[in-house]
């Protein structure tokens, strides 16, 4: 597995694990804007600790592969990932800015913007990792 795949796994999976606790808590209970802020916030440095203590271990495994620099491939996909998720931002953006505004106050905006940010990084990493898995064709 390249190492760059490996990153995008243990970005994905911190993100959806961290995002995923933090939505199914914020809708299933009542909290209070500070409840929800500590929440994302605890949440959050607990994503960045993960991240970067896995990656680190990883890295120290990985020995040469971890420092190599990006080659063709490598920046042909992070395009490719960078291109997907501009236009899941660029549609959710539109949702929240245009639509939601009628339909939501407050946090339900806050929360779905958040959502969308969430979104656009997970179709990153997705593409990422379907483009090494599958091999790179473009």
């Amino acid at each position: 597995m390249a190492w760059r795949e490996k990153t995008a796994w243990i970005t994905l999976v911190a993100m959806l694990a961290t995002y995923g606790t933090y939505f199914s808590l914020v809708r299933a209970s009542g909290m209070s804007p500070v409840e929800r802020l500590e929440v994302f916030a605890g949440l959050t440095v607990a994503q960045v600790v993960c991240v970067i203590v896995v990656t680190t271990v990883m890295a120290i495994l990985a020995g040469r592969d971890a420092r190599g620099r990006p080659d063709e491939r490598d920046r042909a996909v992070a395009r490719r990932g960078a291109s997907m998720a501009y236009y899941v931002l660029l549609a959710g953006v539109a949702v929240v800015g245009v639509v939601l505004p009628f339909q939501e106050r407050g946090w339900g905006i806050t929360n779905a913007a958040l959502l969308v940010l969430v979104t656009a990084e997970a179709a990153r990493q997705i593409v990422v990792v379907a483009s090494y898995r599958r091999g790179w064709h473009g």
